[in-house]
Parts: structure tokens; sequence; C-alpha cells
């Protein structure tokens, strides 16, 4: 649930726990560590429970710090990070699964630069100009309900799911899900990347417009209607989740499409205004070492997929780092972008 933070700042003060006192909108507050301690700030669209384990690791030795750990939508942190002002709108590092947004707060210049200890261990795609560093490879993949899909084969690529849709209309309709990409960060770098790989997307959109598609801000809201039977499919679910929930195995199809499937890499970036740069600098080190190193972190939540990005023909394909992710946050072509994805999932 969603809630502005001057809300929570009422019951958490009671705790006797600090949050910044502002007005936008926090999904999740927590204090790890001691009381007093110096603090390390991050502002994250990456659930709590996910991170928690690589940041309890990271505290283990460092007993006289803490991490203040604020979650929050993609469009929220770009606007905290982009107009906030004063101290209580200051953090230390941001934490994005819309690595698009974080590559245009490095290109205009809202983080700082970093030259990470872990560079021997990490790959260079990882690493944007030492301001964007990935520390995940999560792919974009087909949830499926266990109990829809009885007596059906199991669709492997998008033209299987096309040609299933179009077979089965009313077994389907009003019960797809995908992403708002008008609201959703993750959303909306999905579908583009998607719209550049394949006309097959624009075909999909159209048949899920068609069938009166749901949508949805998060990956999490879509697995758990999913488990329940309320979707049927869900497209572009942020894969790493639905592995998370082992207790849905009964319920729930992952699937990676073997046409291509996007791989989006998780990343973290050091503020400009960060009030904790060392701090800050360790913490980022942390997950690269936990994400690439020999020796795994046993915290470390997400799978690990092979490095390898050279390979453009293989169904695994991770985004790449760099300006080309900045192509579809031009005003005029988002506007245009948007347009074209509305006509296609409203028909109205």
């Amino acid at each position: 649930m969603r809630f502005l933070v001057f809300s929570l700042a009422l019951m958490v003060s009671a705790l006797g726990l600090a949050l910044p006192a502002s007005s936008f909108e926090v999904e999740e507050f927590r204090r790890f560590g001691p009381e007093g301690a110096p603090a390390l700030r991050v502002l994250s669209t990456t659930d709590m429970d996910v991170l928690a384990p690589l940041v309890e690791s990271f505290l283990a030795d460092r007993p006289g710090t803490a991490i203040e750990y604020t979650t929050v939508s993609s469009a929220v942190l770009m606007e905290v990070v982009t107009t906030g002002s004063g101290p209580q709108a200051r953090f230390d590092i941001a934490v994005s699964s819309a690595m698009d947004l974080q590559t245009k707060l490095a290109n205009d210049g809202y983080t700082r630069r970093h030259r990470s200890a872990a560079t021997d261990v990490m790959p260079d795609w990882a690493n944007w100009r030492d301001h964007v560093f990935a520390f995940s490879q999560e792919p974009a993949s087909l949830l499926l309900s266990r109990a829809a899909f009885t007596g059906l084969e199991l669709p492997r690529t998008r033209q299987d799911l096309i040609r299933l849709l179009r077979q089965n209309p009313d077994r389907f309709r009003g019960r797809l899900g995908t992403y708002d990409i008008a609201t959703s960060g993750l959303g909306y770098l999905f579908a583009t990347q998607d719209a550049r790989t394949s006309d097959s997307y624009w075909r999909l959109m159209e048949i899920f417009g068609g069938l009166e598609v749901r949508l949805y801000c998060c990956s999490g809201q879509m697995i758990r209607d999913v488990a329940r039977g309320d979707l049927a499919i869900a497209y572009n679910v942020l894969g790493s989740y639905a592995l998370a929930r082992t207790d849905l195995t009964d319920s729930i199809v992952i699937i990676d499409p073997q046409d291509y499937t996007n791989m989006m890499l998780r990343t973290a970036v050091i503020l400009e205004n960060a009030q904790q740069p060392d701090l800050a600098g360790a913490f980022v080190n942390h997950l690269l070492q936990a994400a690439w190193g020999s020796d795994p972190d046993p915290g470390y939540p997400f799978h690990r997929y092979p490095v390898e990005t050279s390979d453009h023909s293989a169904p695994l394909r991770p985004i790449q780092l760099g300006p080309g992710l900045l192509v579809f946050l031009d005003r005029l072509k988002r506007a245009r972008f948007l347009n074209e994805w509305h006509s296609a999932v409203s028909q109205k």
C-alpha cells in the first residue's frame, strides 16, 4: 500500500525512528542498524524484503552504521531526486529497476562518479561511465495460471501466445494483465525494448486490448492475481519477483519466452548531493561484489545468469546500459509511443 510519507512519519516517530518530512509518496520505510548511528539513506524501487539480506550483510561488518531504506515508485524516485530541495529530500543512493531513468539521472548530472573496488569482478557492460552500476539480471517473463491452462499447451513464444489468444478469446477475456506503462517506469522500459525488438509486440498489445486487458503498476500485484486465478496470463512480469514466490509454485508457471526475453539490469547510482559518499561507495561495492564475485553472498536474492551479452540471437537479451536508453525518454517520442500504446490497449 502506498501512502504519504508525512502519514508514515507519525507512526514511525512513535517508535523512535527518523524519517524525512516531505510529501512524496512512500511504499515502505525501515531503518536498519542502531539508533543514533550515522545512516546511509537509500531511495529504492526494489521491495525492501528483496534487498534486506544484502543490507544486513553489509551492516554486519559495520556495527556502528545504519541504513534508512525508503521504497518508492520509479516515477517518485525521479521526482524526489530531480526536484527535491533541502536536507529532508536528500538521499545518498538511488536503486532502481528502471535503468533508462537511472541513466538519465547520470546523464543530467544528478549522480557522482565512483571508481568501484569491484571493477575486477564485474563485466564491463555492468558499469556506465563509473556512474551507473548494474548488480542483477532479471527477465521480463510470461506468468501463467496453472488452473487456467488445464488442457492447453503452454505458449513458449509470443507467436504461440498470439495464436492461443486468437483461438480462445472467450477463455481469456478480462483475464490478461500487463504494466500500465504510462505510470510504471519498468513497464515503459520493457515496452519500448519489446517494440525495438519485434513487431509482434504491437500485434500482441492489440489482441490484449481487444480482450479487455487489465493494467497494473507493479509485478507483485500481477503475481498475486495470477496466483489466485483472477488473471490467466500476465505479460512482462519481473521474473525475479515471481521466482522468489516459492509458496506459489503449485499455482503459477513462469516462462521466459524462447523467441527473446529482455533482461533488466537493476542498477545503483550515488547521488550528487550524497551526505555519506564514502559509505555510499562502500555499499555499491558490496552490491557489485555480491552480484559478480566468485564467492557468492548468501544474501544475494537474484538468480545468476550467464553474463555474456554479445550474442544478440540468444533468447536471453540483457538491455544495454548507455545513451540508447534515453531515446524513448525524449518528451515527443514518449508522447507518440504512449499514444500508440493507448490506442492498442484501450481500443476506444
